[in-house]
């Protein structure tokens, strides 16, 4: 760690400089700083007396923690013991005789042993984890006997344990840091805790807030699974429907189908509590309900809409229980005759006032609103258990109002439909809502003591007594009340009638006929009285409290819901601007912003007074979010995820995918308009959070279902042969690090975007002893900066003795299956002639490895060069998010850099040599910083130096590939047939919107008398292909001699480079030759004479015809492996190249890439 990280609190040092290490002993401002890392550590020292011994003998394993000493022995600390070593740097030492002086060994320490046990220094450290003040101890091995009775020898590899598991310091107990790899794997001079956070420990806002919530939820009231769930969910489903409705349904749809309405929406209820119970059961449950099951199963995309109309569903549900409420008591009002003013004002008036009622219950706490729910609950059953009674008392003076108890021959004649306006699929609408209400204990999960266990027991069984009470109510009001009755006691048949009666009343001496002929106004009888179930009922007024508490406790429990599911949504700052209502208040975190807001809504909405358009989309919103829970359910089981494991096991996935389907063919059913409109605001809110990106990694389906379809089809397309027509140019391009080179970045991405793979190769060479965990850190980091630049590529960095070794590393290894580079492409070493030859000699050879590999070879050449990461500020092309990301990793890997032992390149990283290196710059000391200390310069505010011109011009080269390019032109001079591959980039180029206005012109080489025919063949076989081109110019000329000059100019550029072995002794030239082995012999020269002077006037030609062309496409020369050497290869690409516009030099691996068959 560095020095920004010693300990916040005071670390008593060591007597010896050689062994310990000496804190920063100073104070810190409190909170950790970005760098942290993942452990602060309170150093081992000796124990009381130890402190004066020198010996090397004295037993550092029995020290207790520093955070546990005095404060008079902190002060005591030398300070001078600190060397070097007072950086950070975590020095681990051997443990010998514990009977030394001054030694307060426990019984069980082991006995020394020679060199034993040099790891168990860890083990008494007090450790605090980086999230915000917790505590978090590492578990002590040391003093802990179970290890030395178990393995008979101390260590710090720790036994499993539960604590090692948990996400914070959560309700279920303290979190334990368990020993990272790298304490048990690593060389002791290694420093033990450099890397922060190592295995993606590192903790979310969410997850802080949960910690901090977690330390403060001591005396939090926490409910069971028959009053936090059975009894909210009974509550929630018996609604008003079960007084007032119930009847009427039986009245319109008859016993038999009013029963299959019932079975049919229990059906959808009970397959989403099942699916319910499997996700509340697949890990620990927090609070939110069902947005913290489907957003922890689908991701945040799914769980950010539903949880935002849930939230806002539950909110308007309190307004539409509490104006059912409003109704009933003006309806009593009514009757008595004393209404406020009108029927809507008092309903306006009576629903303010209970709603400002229910809001105190809610904000008391919710042990008060518990409370208050099982005394609703009581009074519910008994209005129940009070109709039932009645409907088995037959009163003379009920009968003619249609009540004259249970008879076979009402029954049968109310088990068939009667619909009077109305149709099955309308019936059922009206009734599904009382349905709903089954995540009633679900949304409070935050506050259940055990919501794996309490969620699927209490759910379950509230549907299926919910169920059974609705099909008792069905077939016991069909059973003894007939549809229709005037209420008239003299509608009694006289005797002559009798015959003609067929009704089940006229059994029992009434003819209720005229109801139907007649237009009397009948208001009784299941058909038209609402209030039938009071009448049957022992004693009326307590059905009306059933339906008061009916209503209220709906009302009460959606009150408590919405903030709370909103108050989860907002902890997780899915939408940024809502954060203010994550805040909560008192021991039981009670989200009183919330509470505020949801009254307002329902304010609003009850001050309307008239639901019923707003109940169709409260219904609608509920189905979504039960949709979505089971499809949650069918999409993590269909991932085949190894963290889908459900302790709950009665679920299937086909069973949930046909309730997810149910729950949407029930939306379209109830109201279609309102299904139309709920899709649609759920579709907009995943857009947009799609489309923010909220920073949350939960682990969901969607990643798993996306990595399980990515492996299928990785295997499947391995099992296909590669066809000429799906060729794609799958690219290997060494950048380096992605930042360093960006126009190779940018114009390999222009053509392989959306049609092949890239993979940005990173050779790390001159280290003695890699980091490989350093090579880690740093591919996710460049990882993370190609995909927030947009650019679809792969960061492979790879640790190689050399670049050739690297590079044929990559080569062999790079990509998977079908999804296999084929491409080397390379940026053209501009400095060759400056540097060590023999680092030419091994661009060469990577070259030769890319054909030996079958691949094909591009080479780009800017003549401003490539490599930028030697300016200062060139961060500037880091994105503006990445730089805030990226400062906790620049810190470490400048850090890190002290274990590179590339010194002899250290001056290398300036300006010359390393400006532009071949294709991958070499990671020495210096290295590190090129392209992360502008990062830290920036931030302290130093001034920038500024850049000279040449630095200028390559900073405007580097990124003139990320512009629209004009009306230029691409030249393709196609001299060579390699299959297509010359042809086929610069295509795939001009489809891009940023090439799209550049027109390909081709270029070929031919004879001058034979221009036409040469001309026509080419047209044709473009337009075989399908290409579009502007123009085809024949060169006739190829073959003419280069001019003087010219020929002259790179005689003098090779002359370093030649062997002259004819001006020595053949077995010295020999010599010479083995150890250089890139010198150019006389005889390959004259040999090769034709084909340097074909580059040479080729760059005639192209200086003559593409100066002005906005990119150049050129056949790659090829020299033949072992008898050009690399000098001279590397010399006919400089004649060939030079001075031109950017240029990129293509050589296919001469396998078809363009086919003109369909």
């Amino acid at each position: 760690m560095s020095a920004t990280s010693a300990p916040s609190a005071p670390a008593e040092t060591a007597a010896t400089e050689t062994d310990f290490l000496a804190a920063d002993a100073g104070q810190k401002p409190p909170g950790p700083t970005p760098s942290q890392s993942r452990f602060q550590v309170d150093i081992v020292t000796e124990a009381a007396g130890a402190t004066d011994d020198k010996s090397p003998n004295s037993d550092a394993s029995s020290g207790v923690p520093s955070s546990d000493k005095g404060p008079q022995e902190s002060q005591g600390a030398d300070p001078g013991a600190s060397g070097e070593e007072s950086k950070g740097r975590f020095r681990v030492v051997n443990f010998a005789d514990p009977s030394a002086a001054g030694c307060a060994a426990s019984p069980d320490a082991s006995p020394a042993d020679g060199l034993q046990n040099g790891d168990t220094v860890m083990s008494e450290t007090s450790l605090h984890s980086s999230t915000g003040g917790q505590h978090h101890y590492h578990y002590d091995t040391h003093t802990n006997t179970y290890y030395l009775r178990t393995f008979g020898h101390n260590t710090i590899d720790a036994v499993p344990n539960i604590d090692f598991y948990r996400q914070t310091a959560a309700p279920l107990g303290e979190k334990l840091i368990r020993p990272t790899l790298s304490e048990l794997h690593d060389e002791l001079d290694k420093e033990p805790f450099e890397d922060g956070f190592a295995n993606g420990d590192e903790l979310t806002p969410a997850e802080e807030a949960a910690a901090k919530e977690a330390a403060e939820s001591k005396g939090v009231v926490k409910f069971g699974w028959i009053k936090g769930v059975l009894v909210r969910c009974m509550l929630n489903i018996w609604g008003v429907m079960l007084f007032i409705r119930m009847s009427w349904i039986v009245g319109q749809a008859g016993i038999g189908l009013a029963c299959l309405i019932v079975a049919m929406a229990t059906a959808v209820t009970t397959i989403t509590g099942l699916s319910t119970s499997a996700i509340a059961t697949n890990g620990f449950v927090r609070g939110g309900g069902a947005y913290y099951l489907i957003s922890r199963s689908l991701g945040p995309e799914f769980g950010g809409s539903i949880g935002l109309i849930f939230a806002f569903a539950n909110a308007v549900a309190v307004a539409m229980y509490v104006v059912g409420f409003a109704e009933t008591v003006v309806e009593l009002l009514q009757g008595a005759d004393a209404l406020m003013m009108d029927e809507i004002n008092d309903i306006r008036i009576i629903g303010t006032i209970t709603v400002i009622l229910l809001l105190g219950i809610s904000v008391a706490g919710m042990e008060w609103e518990a409370k208050a729910q099982i005394f609703l609950l009581f009074v519910l059953i008994t209005a129940i258990i009070n109709y039932f009674i009645g409907s088995f008392i037959p009163v003379k003076a009920k009968e003619s109002v249609g009540f004259f108890g249970y008879d076979s021959a009402i029954m049968w004649e109310n088990m068939g439909p009667n619909f009077r306006e109305e149709t099955f699929f309308s019936v059922f609408s009206i009734f599904f809502p009382a349905a709903t209400g089954i995540l009633a204990g679900a949304n409070i999960s935050g506050d259940l003591a055990d919501p794996q266990l309490a969620i699927p027991r209490g759910t379950l069984l509230a549907i299926l007594i919910t169920g059974i009470v609705y099909l008792g109510v069905a077939v016991s009001t069909g059973s003894c009340i007939v549809r229709e009755a005037s209420g008239n006691v003299n509608d009694t048949l006289s005797s002559q009638f009798m015959l003609n009666c067929t009704d089940a009343a006229c059994k029992f001496g009434y003819d209720f006929s005229s109801c139907r002929t007649e237009n009397v106004n009948c208001r009784h009888g299941l058909l038209n009285d609402f209030q039938v179930m009071s009448m049957v009922s022992g004693f009326g007024p307590i059905i009306s409290a059933g339906i008061f508490s009916a209503t209220l406790s709906s009302a009460l429990a959606s009150l408590v819901s919405a903030p709370k599911v909103f108050q989860a949504l907002c902890k997780d700052n899915i939408y940024p601007g809502l954060t203010m209502f994550a805040k909560g208040y008192g021991k039981n975190n009670e989200p009183l912003r919330g509470y505020i807001l949801t009254f307002f809504i329902a304010l609003a909405f009850i001050l309307i007074a008239q639901l019923n358009i707003i109940a169709p989309i409260i219904s609608n919103f509920f189905l979504a979010s039960y949709a979505l829970i089971n499809f949650s359910v069918f999409h993590a089981s269909l991932a085949n995820s190894p963290g889908w494991r459900p302790s709950f096991k009665y679920y299937n996935m086909w069973v949930s995918l046909a309730g997810a389907v149910l729950c949407c063919v029930v939306m379209f059913v109830i109201n279609w308009w309102a299904a139309l409109l709920t899709n649609v605001i759920v579709l907009g809110l995943y857009i947009y959070v799609s489309y923010k990106k909220p920073d949350v990694n939960w682990g969901s389906s969607t990643q798993a279902l996306t990595y399980h379809q990515a492996l299928t089809h990785t295997l499947h397309l391995s099992g296909v042969e590669d066809h000429i027509k799906n060729f794609r140019p799958q690219c290997l391009v060494m950048t380096g690090y992605p930042t360093s080179r960006p126009a190779l970045l940018d114009l390999v991405h222009s053509f392989t975007k959306n049609v092949g793979l890239m993979i940005c190769g990173h050779i790390r060479t001159g280290y003695r002893r890699p980091n490989f965990k350093d090579l880690t850190t740093e591919q996710s980091r460049y990882q993370r900066w190609l995909l927030k630049n947009e650019t679809k590529s792969f960061y492979t960095p790879v640790f190689a003795e050399d670049m050739r070794q690297g590079t044929q590393y990559l080569l062999q290894a790079a990509g998977l299956g079908r999804l296999k580079p084929n491409t080397l492409v390379l940026g053209f070493k501009n400095d060759w002639r400056d540097g060590d030859m023999m680092n030419v000699e091994t661009y060469i050879s990577m070259i030769h490895d890319a054909f030996d590999f079958q691949f094909g070879a591009v080479i780009l050449r800017l003549k401003e060069g490539l490599d930028v990461s030697h300016i200062q500020g060139q961060d500037e092309l880091l994105s503006s998010q990445e730089k805030s990301s990226l400062m906790k990793d620049v810190i470490v890997s400048i850090d890190t850099s002290k274990d590179s032992d590339a010194d002899s390149s250290k001056q290398s990283s300036k300006a010359t040599s390393l400006q532009n290196s071949p294709a991958i710059q070499k990671d020495d000391e210096d290295d590190g910083k090129a392209t992360t200390q502008p990062l830290l310069k920036k931030d302290k505010r130093s001034p920038t130096v500024p850049l000279n011109v040449s630095d200028q011009r390559l900073l405007e080269a580097s990124q003139q590939f990320q512009k629209k390019q004009g009306k230029g032109t691409v030249d393709v001079w196609w001299l060579f047939d390699d299959g297509g591959l010359t042809l086929l980039i610069p295509y795939l180029l001009t489809n891009k919107k940023r090439w799209k206005d550049c027109k390909i012109r081709v270029f070929i080489g031919g004879k001058i008398n034979r221009i036409d025919h040469d001309r026509r063949a080419m047209a044709t076989l473009l337009s075989k292909f399908r290409i579009d081109f502007s123009d085809i110019t024949v060169l006739g000329d190829v073959n003419t001699k280069p001019k003087k000059e010219h020929v002259l100019a790179f005689e003098e550029m090779i002359e370093p480079y030649r062997l002259k072995e004819d001006d020595m002794e053949q077995e010295a030239a020999e010599r010479l030759k083995n150890s250089e082995p890139w010198r150019i012999t006389d005889n390959e020269l004259e040999l090769y004479r034709a084909k340097t002077n074909r580059q040479i006037r080729l760059n005639e030609l192209l200086k003559e015809h593409s100066s002005t062309a906005a990119l150049i496409v050129i056949s790659l020369p090829l020299a033949r492996k072992g008898t050009v050497s690399s000098a001279l290869y590397m010399a006919w690409l400089e004649a060939l190249s030079k001075e031109l516009p950017p240029i990129l030099l293509v050589r296919g691996n001469h396998q078809s890439v363009l086919t003109f068959y369909s």
